[in-house]
């Protein structure tokens, strides 16, 4: 009698059945399944640049569609180190330090292949970002979150120095952040710094959203900071700024002792980023910074978040304004459920207006009564949806 096979749930790996599907991605089905509009996931479906589309098309005219080198075409290289120098005073030589990515996440993915190893103790911030933790959960690391505190984030040094143990080894920080749009100060960028200084970590800095700064907040690279060069790997990218995210350019920089490792896993997983994204990418650098795009993008944008908060605040719930980024991290307690995920779906159902469970943002089972919006969308698409929030 032949033997009886083993379920198919039996042979995936050890972490793969707690492996669902992201709450953000989850809410963007149902609610393409219901025809609603989406303030879930943060596609930035804002206008393409001219520059950026007409750069593409050329690209493809010409025949560039092939491969490009693991570290990206060196004119884009050329133009992020520039870029990293004028804007955020980050020196970095584009033919030793700077690496193209399949966006941001795949930059990371490839540091923490390069840089860390199972078992590694990566601490994040809270509110975090769902992606951070989950890349290192598929690593075998172990993310260990540090709560900032409500309503303004803020971080508690003394809270941050007792998550540190032995196992330690990096920091992730998102600034400006999703989900909160929390954009840390160069005084909480210093503390950070000094601990590790102090017990020799490696700080990871998600910097996507860096254009995305209002009333007055600045920007602060970790890398700039005094002693921190040699020890900070910082990830940003093209594809928010120009609102391509579906084309996933991303680039870091680092010191030059750590870019081989990163660009050789980088090439594993995914050989390069797409190279018509990456020529469309350069004309933007090329065009774009001698003109007002980038200050016209924090204003359109502010100008969307004020909107979406005054909505927010009409139809009941807490939406404090954040500094940075394009998402508002509301209280919707007074929404029905017993959970976070079950208030966006009673929202949904009740507006047609698709929003994240806060708890994809918290650990424990926390943020239950918090939803997260996105309001880098078309005008058209907001103006929507705040008039459905706020209509009785």
């Amino acid at each position: 009698m032949p033997s009886a096979v083993a379920p198919p749930r039996s042979r995936l790996s050890f972490i793969a059945p707690a492996a669902v599907q992201s709450e953000i991605r989850a809410m963007s089905v149902e609610c393409d399944r219901v025809g609603g509009i989406n303030l879930a996931q943060g596609i930035c479906d804002t206008e393409v640049p001219a520059a950026v589309e007409a750069g593409a098309h050329a690209a493809i005219a010409d025949g560039y569609n092939i491969y490009t080198r693991l570290d990206g075409i060196a004119d884009l290289r050329t133009a992020i180190a520039a870029k990293l120098e004028s804007y955020n005073g980050i020196a970095a030589d584009p033919t030793t330090e700077v690496l193209v990515t399949n966006g941001a996440t795949g930059a990371l993915y490839a540091t923490l292949l390069a840089l860390l190893n199972p078992g590694d103790e990566v601490v994040v911030f809270e509110p975090l970002y769902g992606y951070h933790v989950s890349t290192l959960l598929s690593l075998r690391m172990v993310p260990v979150p540090v709560p900032l505190s409500a309503p303004e984030w803020t971080l508690d040094v003394d809270a941050l120095r007792a998550a540190l143990t032995d196992k330690t080894r990096a920091i992730i920080i998102n600034t400006p952040s999703n989900p909160a749009g929390k954009v840390f100060s160069r005084a909480e960028l210093e503390a950070v710094a000094q601990l590790a200084m102090d017990r020799d970590l490696l700080v990871i800095t998600d910097e996507i959203y860096e254009y995305f700064v209002y009333d007055g907040a600045e920007h602060v690279s970790m890398a700039t900071l005094p002693g921190m060069r040699e020890r900070t790997v910082t990830i940003s990218g093209l594809s928010k700024t120009f609102s391509v995210t579906g084309w996933r350019v991303g680039y870091l920089t680092a010191p030059a002792a750590f870019v081989p490792a990163i660009g050789y896993f980088h090439d594993l997983v995914y050989i390069c980023s797409p190279s018509v994204s990456q020529y469309g990418a350069l004309e933007g650098l090329r065009q774009l910074g001698s003109t007002p795009f980038y200050s016209q993008l924090a204003s359109d944008h502010r100008a969307k978040r004020d909107q979406l908060c005054t909505a927010l605040t009409q139809a009941g719930f807490g939406a404090p304004k954040p500094n940075g980024a394009y998402y508002v991290l509301a209280d919707a307690s007074h929404i029905a459920g017993a959970t976070a995920a079950e208030r966006a779906r009673t929202l949904l159902s009740q507006t047609g207006v698709a929003a994240v469970a806060g708890s994809a943002f918290f650990a424990n089972g926390r943020g239950q009564t918090m939803l997260r919006f996105c309001f880098g969308k078309r005008q058209g698409d907001l103006d929507r949806a705040c008039s459905a929030l706020i209509a009785p």
